[in-house]
């Protein structure tokens, strides 16, 4: 369902800026696996996962659970979510909440999500992805999730930040995935040319 679609995990490769005027080689590679991905049908992810990742995915039900039972709330699990007006790109919610919510959940390491709980705000590396669920799904608010249970003391095993939806944020965002998918779609079409040209 992902292959060859835009995806809120990598939404700060397509906002990524490059030095000057120049683009940056982040979103160029990122362009250039949607390419391949549209192409192909095949999805280029690499699938690597270290043990963190792997740890973090086995204790996700755990956390979904720790936050269900802190907040009163019940947490729908669902597949990819295609963007309305941008049939394109989407996402994959850790969980929707009601009528107009969702969470993103993480299980980091100790020193992590003790820092996250220090910051005390959504920490800047998953602002962006939060964003683009909002856009995508329509929510007016975004729960940032982080457990850890093997911390002894319980108050600390959960922290929750909420993230309300910023209409020029969304905005900016849906005109820069857009764009973005403008350029693949154009790509694929040349390449595509170019093949049945060469045939």
């Amino acid at each position: 369902m992902r292959a060859g679609k835009i995806t809120a995990s990598r939404i700060a490769d397509v906002m990524a800026k490059g030095k000057g005027a120049a683009e940056s080689v982040t979103r160029a590679k990122y362009r250039a696996q949607i390419v391949a991905e549209r192409l192909t049908g095949i999805s280029q992810e690499d699938g690597y996962e270290t043990d963190a990742m792997r740890r973090g995915t086995e204790q996700e039900p755990f956390a979904r659970a720790a936050y269900e039972a802190e907040k009163g709330l019940f947490v729908d699990q669902v597949a990819f979510v295609v963007h309305s007006a941008i049939p394109n790109a989407g996402c994959s919610p850790d969980g929707l909440v009601g009528s107009d919510g969702g969470c993103e959940i993480k299980c980091p390491n100790t020193s992590t999500h003790i820092r996250w709980i220090i910051g005390g705000e959504v920490p800047a590396e998953h602002l962006k992805q939060m964003h683009w669920c909002m856009a995508v799904t329509g929510a007016a608010w975004w729960d940032f999730v982080s457990f850890d249970g093997r911390v002894p003391d319980e108050d600390l095993r959960l922290f929750v930040r909420r993230l309300h939806r910023d209409k020029a944020t969304v905005a900016a965002m849906e005109a820069a995935v857009s764009e973005f998918d403008a350029e693949c779609s154009a790509i694929v079409a040349i390449l595509r040319h170019e093949a049945t040209e060469a045939a």
